[in-house]
């Protein structure tokens, strides 16, 4: 069905919303590896409210995906059948700090705005999130961290609406955070998150955050179309170690290549699909599996169809 049709489909259902409704987006356009298919409505919500309103407004049976930044994001070249949901950072990107030591954010602001706005208040133990490229929304569903700090660390508790449009408030707990996880339940959508850190002297906290991105510039490709690490990191190892060892740096098929920089590092080099991109990682996936006997863990998020004919095995590198 296409875009047009499918809210032609629901007519009246969707009137009141405030936010964009976008028919047969390209996904392209807002990920990072500049790739992948095409979302048959996209929806930005204008505020909490808003979105509430559409998920009462959607029919169960029709998908809703949510994303985010678009940094830790591969979409398929088949696209995304139903609606996707990208918070914006007008209606979610909000922070503000609710205590000496106490950060209230909405989803959408970026981590490296968050470790901005940490440091104006001097409050530390956020400088982390100045070498994540994502949003708070990703950070929260996958405990995102960096030299040696974790969001379950930060995490007082969150807000989020369920598929039904109902608002919940969930602890530090009850999110079920283990490395780079959440087991909150998939349907919920986070909107925003309360979060706690201390008090820190603001010449600390750029020393760390210039430390962070350092760090970043002398090892990770940043400027390249990349969407960071590609895989987690095996317990007992680190998962550049066995793509490294497997042979698999600068590893190139079609226009996806793991970086010779940071070989967990997956880019675009400017041509390549979303197919490109999958079968790169799962070949690299199988060699590391013959070469070490280690299956590694997507850390990518890959979500969307395949292109008739160009679905992949995983672990094969080839076509089913």
């Amino acid at each position: 069905m296409s875009g047009a049709a499918l809210l032609q489909k629901l007519g009246s259902r969707l009137a009141g919303l405030r936010g964009r409704l976008t028919p047969d987006a390209g996904m392209d356009k807002i990920t990072w590896f500049r790739a992948g298919g095409q979302a048959e409505v996209l929806f930005q919500p204008q505020d909490e409210e808003d979105l509430a309103h559409f998920l009462r407004a959607v029919p169960e049976e029709i998908p809703v995906t949510v994303v985010g930044i678009g940094s830790n994001l591969l979409v398929r070249d088949g696209g995304i059948a139903g609606f996707v949901v990208r918070l914006s950072a007008k209606g979610f990107g909000q922070v503000e700090a609710v205590s000496p030591t106490r950060i209230r954010a909405g989803a959408a602001i970026p981590d490296k705005r968050l470790a901005a706005f940490a440091l104006e208040m001097g409050i530390g133990g956020f400088h982390f999130y100045h070498g994540i490229p994502g949003g708070l929304g990703g950070a929260l569903r996958m405990n995102a961290g960096a030299n040696g700090v974790e969001t379950r660390e930060r995490v007082v508790e969150v807000r989020a609406l369920d598929r039904k449009g109902e608002l919940h408030t969930l602890s530090n707990a009850a999110m079920g955070y283990a490395y780079r996880k959440s087991s909150a339940p998939p349907d919920l959508i986070f909107t925003s998150a309360v979060m706690e850190g201390y008090a820190q002297d603001a010449e600390a906290i750029r020393a760390a955050m210039d430390a962070v991105q350092q760090h970043r510039e002398t090892v990770q490709p940043i400027r390249e179309k990349t969407g960071g690490s590609t895989f987690k990191n095996p317990p007992g190892t680190s998962a550049w170690k066995e793509i490294d060892k497997a042979g698999c740096r600068g590893l190139l098929i079609g226009g996806a290549q793991m970086s010779p920089m940071h070989c967990n590092f997956m880019i675009n080099t400017g041509t390549a699909s979303g197919y490109d991109l999958e079968y790169l990682g799962e070949t690299v996936r199988a060699r590391v599996l013959e070469t070490s006997g280690i299956r590694l863990e997507w850390e990518i998020r890959r979500i969307g169809a395949f292109r008739s004919g160009h679905a992949i095995d995983p672990f094969l590198g080839r076509l089913l």
